[in-house]
C-alpha cells in the first residue's frame, strides 16, 4: 500500500487501539562523555548512552516514548522525522510549533501510530541539539514488503558529519553582525554509525539491505562500493522500483535503502566510500573546496574477519544518481488539479539589528510565545487568520486540497528541505543555474515521493501533497544551522478541524513550568489580532 494520509487511517487507529501492539521505551535524557573521531566531548544521549538507541516496530504498532528530560541546563523535545502523526499532531516534537520546550526534570508521553513502513530517524527539534547527539533510527517494519523475498537480513548504516564544539558555541559565532558572509560552522569530521569504524559483517551469498541515515547537520554525503552497485529500493520510507545505480547523494535528513548482494565465492572484505560533499555545489567545473581526505571514510563489508581490514579506495569524480527521477513502485500519477499553490522564495537576510540570517520571501522564521498548534485549537473561528500566528511564515490549507508547493532556491549551494506530516512527489528538480520556476516547466507525471529533497542551486523544485492531514507542520531546510538562522515555514493545515483539538495535561504542565501561556495567539492574547507581545526581533544570545 502506497504511503497515504487517507482519513481512514485515523479512524483504523483509534477502531484498532486496544488490538494494536504498543511499543513503549522510558528514556532519560542525559549528557554523556563520548569520543566518536577521537576527541572527547559532552554529547546528549539517552539513559546515559550514547549512540542513542534504535525505535523499532510494525506497521499497525502503536509507538509510546516516555521522554524525561535529566539534563540539568536545557531543554528539549523530539521530533520523529518522517512519522505522519495522524491524529496526534501534538507528539511531532517540534518544539514552539507543535509542543513547548521541556524543561530539566519534567517528562512527556510521545504515543504515535505507525502508519506507513519505512527508515526513519528521531532527533531533537529544540536550539540545534540534533548535532551534540540527540538522534537516532526509527524503523517501521512492512509485514507487506515488496521486496521482502530480495534480502536475506538488514543493517543500518548512518552519516553524519560531526562538530568538536558544542551547538550553542557554534551558533554564537556565527549569528554575529560581522559574519557577513552567513558562513555557517564547517565540521570537524565524518562519522559512520556515531563513531564505529564502519564495518559490517556480511556472509558470502546473501543479500543484505541497508537503511542508510544521514543525520548531518549540514553536509550530504556521497557513497558508493568499489565492487558492487547499489539496487534502491526505497527513499525516505516511499517505495521505488528497483533501480541499480553507482553513487548516490543523501543530503542531510534523508534515507535510502538499497540491496547489496556478496557473490557466492567471495573471499576478501570489500571497501565502500562515505566522503562529505563540503562543496556548495559539487556540481559546479571548479568546485572551491576539493574533497578531503579529513572527510573522507572507508568502511568494508566483511566476509573474512581474520582478513585484510586496510584496504581504501577513491573516485575521481562524484556523479551521483539524480534522485528526483527514481519511479515510485506503485506507480502512482501526479495529484491533481491544484488547489493552491504556495510559492517560496530562499535568500540570505538580515534582521533589524544587522545579525544574519536566512529568510523565506525576504522574511525570517521568529519562534513566538505560544506553539502554533496551540492557537489553532483555541482561537476557534479566528484560527484561519495568519496574522495571529505571529512572524511564523504560515500558510493556510484547506482540507483535502492538492497544493502545490514550490521552492526557489536563490542562493549558490544546494539546500534540503523537509515538509512534516507528509511525503510530497518531486515534480520537477532540475540542474543548478535553471533559475526560478516558470509556470510552463514540465513536470513528471509520475512522480517519486519523499520527505526531504535537495534543491539545486540558483533553481527550484516543485512538489505536491494532498491536504487530508490535518495538523501544524513546519517546512524548513534542514541544514541545523539555516533553522536557527529563521529558514522555516509553518503549514496550517485544515485548521477548521483543529479546533478545540486537546492538547495532553502533561504537555500542559511542560508549558506552565516554563511560563508559557497554552491559548490565544502568538502572544497568549485571546483577541487574535492583539500583537502586543508578539516576539518580532529574534534571539541573538544562544546559551543552551
Amino acid at each position: 500500500m502506497h504511503r497515504g494520509y487517507l482519513p481512514f487511517l485515523a479512524a483504523l487507529a483509534q477502531v484498532t487501539g486496544s488490538l494494536a501492539k504498543t511499543v513503549t521505551y522510558n528514556w532519560n535524557v542525559t549528557w554523556v562523555s563520548a569520543s566518536p573521531d577521537g576527541f572527547e566531548r559532552p554529547v546528549i544521549g539517552i539513559n546515559d548512552a550514547w549512540p542513542c538507541p534504535k525505535i523499532e516496530a510494525n506497521v499497525g504498532d502503536f509507538v509510546v516514548v516516555n521522554l524525561n528530560n535529566k539534563l540539568g541546563n536545557e531543554t528539549t523535545g523530539l521530533h520523529f522525522h518522517g512519522i505522519n502523526q495522524i491524529s496526534s499532531n501534538d507528539m511531532d516534537g517540534a518544539v514552539g510549533t507543535n509542543q513547548c520546550p521541556l524543561p530539566p526534570d519534567y517528562s512527556v508521553k510521545y504515543r504515535f501510530y505507525a502508519d506507513a513502513p519505512g527508515t526513519y530517524w528521531y532527533h531533537s527539534h529544540s536550539m540545534g541539539q540534533y548535532p551534540d547527539g540527540l538522534r537516532g533510527p526509527l524503523i517501521i517494519h512492512d509485514p507487506d514488503d515488496p521486496y521482502e523475498d530480495d534480502y536475506d537480513e538488514e543493517v543500518i548504516l548512518t552519516l553524519s558529519d560531526w562538530y568538536r564544539d558544542q551547538t550553542p558555541t557554534l551558533l554564537q559565532t556565527m549569528i554575529q553582525p560581522n559574519n557577513t558572509q552567513f558562513a555557517p560552522p564547517l565540521p570537524n569530521s565524518t562519522l559512520i554509525n556515531d563513531g564505529g569504524d564502519g564495518h559490517i559483517p556480511v556472509e558470502a551469498g546473501k543479500t543484505y539491505r541497508i537503511r542508510m541515515i544521514n543525520w548531518s547537520a549540514m553536509f550530504s554525503t556521497f557513497i558508493t562500493f568499489a565492487d558492487f552497485d547499489m539496487d534502491v529500493i526505497a527513499i525516505d520510507a516511499s517505495y521505488v522500483q528497483r533501480t541499480s545505480v553507482q553513487q548516490l547523494r543523501i543530503s542531510a535528513a534523508q534515507r535510502t535503502d538499497v540491496l547489496i548482494t556478496i557473490p557466492d565465492d567471495a573471499d576478501r572484505n570489500y571497501p565502500y566510500l562515505v566522503a562529505l560533499d563540503v562543496n556548495q555545489d559539487f556540481s559546479s567545473k571548479n568546485p572551491p573546496r576539493p574533497v578531503s581526505f579529513l572527510f573522507n571514510v572507508t568502511g568494508l563489508l566483511v566476509t573474512d574477519d581474520d582478513g585484510d581490514k586496510t584496504e581504501t579506495f577513491d573516485v575521481q569524480a562524484f556523479e551521483p544518481f539524480d534522485d528526483a527521477t527514481f519511479a515510485p513502485e506503485d506507480d502512482e500519477e501526479v495529484y491533481g488539479p491544484v488547489d493552491k499553490q504556495w510559492i517560496l522564495f530562499f535568500d540570505y537576510c538580515h534582521d533589524v539589528n544587522g545579525y544574519p540570517r536566512a529568510c523565506f520571501n525576504d522574511t525570517m522564521y521568529i519562534p513566538q510565545k505560544v506553539p502554533a498548534l496551540y492557537s489553532a485549537s483555541s482561537l476557534g473561528e479566528n484560527n484561519t487568520q495568519t496574522a495571529a500566528y505571529g512572524q511564523v511564515n504560515p500558510f493556510i490549507a484547506e482540507y483535502g486540497d492538492v497544493i502545490e508547493i514550490i521552492i526557489n532556491n536563490n542562493n549558490d549551494a544546494i539546500h534540503p528541505f523537509h515538509l512534516h506530516g507528509h511525503q510530497f512527489q518531486v515534480l520537477a528538480r532540475p540542474e543548478s543555474e535553471a533559475g526560478n520556476w516558470s509556470a510552463d516547466v514540465a513536470i513528471n507525471d509520475v512522480p517519486p515521493r519523499r520527505d526531504t529533497i535537495a534543491v539545486n542551486s540558483k533553481s527550484y523544485a516543485v512538489f505536491r501533497i494532498k491536504a487530508d492531514n490535518p495538523g501544524v507542520f513546519l517546512f524548513h531546510c534542514h541544514v541545523e544551522w539555516h533553522v536557527e538562522m529563521g529558514l522555516s515555514a509553518t503549514l496550517l493545515e485544515a485548521p477548521d478541524k483543529l479546533r478545540n483539538y486537546t492538547i495532553p495535561q502533561d504537555h500542559i504542565d511542560a508549558c506552565d513550568a516554563m511560563g508559557i501561556p497554552t491559548t490565544g495567539n502568538a502572544a497568549g492574547n485571546e483577541d487574535w489580532d492583539n500583537t502586543d507581545g508578539f516576539v518580532t526581533v529574534p534571539p541573538t544570545e544562544y546559551t543552551g
